[in-house]
């Protein structure tokens, strides 16, 4: 398991001299933990803070946060749905419209799709299953996730994964799998393979995003294989 000064080096937030390290403490130490900390002095405050919310406290954060420009244009945040201690994480990439009204991920066309794609592996959306983006808002016009969107929203998503304690991911598209494994492989080459969540080593199957399924009809079957192999991997854990 990734240690957090390893995180902090990936992070390229080392060397790190102890007194911040004590000041980062005392910080977090006095802070609320239902407040806002999204503009402490440092990343370092920032992350350490983030790491020992619980879910209300992480919540709240999210909610209220201001770390990056997509605040100014959303409607609402998209904190994630569904068992808070399931075997299975599903990882999308961002809100859209829709997500955007409502406050919920995959809901619309692409939500009906995952519902089914769950289904056929004997899942359903609330049980057993959490469902989360990479982003928490949405990006104008649904436009690619920016690399600063994905570094304020990272320590929101690792902290997710922690209070969960998922036995399996299932990452759903480009922006999803390259997150989760901080890596800029492509979707194809990603498929049909185990990999390991970079921070907490946990199984990783990638697979194509409903959205793109939906305008991309021929490669279903192929996401089909990698539900099988999804079901199959939980099955051997």
């Amino acid at each position: 398991m990734m240690t957090r000064e390893d995180m902090l080096r990936e992070l390229e937030l080392l060397p790190v001299w102890q007194l911040r390290q004590q000041a980062a403490k005392a910080t977090q130490a006095s802070m609320p933990a239902s407040i806002p900390i999204s503009n402490v002095n440092t990343a370092l405050d920032r992350i350490s803070i983030i790491q020992n919310f619980d879910w209300q406290a992480l919540r709240v954060d999210v909610k209220s946060c201001q770390a990056c420009g997509l605040a100014k244009t959303r409607t609402q945040t998209v904190f994630g749905v569904g068992d808070e201690n399931a075997d299975w994480l599903i990882v999308g990439e961002a809100p859209g419209a829709e997500e955007d009204k409502r406050g919920e991920p995959f809901v619309g066309r692409a939500g009906q799709l995952l519902d089914n794609m769950l289904a056929a592996i004997e899942l359903k959306r609330g049980e057993n299953v959490y469902i989360a983006n990479v982003l928490k808002c949405r990006p104008p016009e649904n436009r690619d996730p920016h690399g600063e969107e994905v570094m304020q929203c990272d320590p929101y998503l690792k902290r997710q994964v922690e209070l969960i304690k998922p036995k399996l991911i299932l990452a759903l598209g480009k922006f999803a799998a390259q997150s989760l494994l901080n890596s800029d492989a492509t979707v194809t080459s990603m498929r049909g393979k185990l990999h390991h969540y970079h921070y907490h080593g946990v199984p990783v199957i990638v697979t194509y995003h409903p959205a793109y399924l939906l305008r991309n009809l021929a490669d279903k079957a192929k996401a089909w294989d990698d539900l099988c192999l999804a079901k199959s991997t939980m099955q051997s854990l």
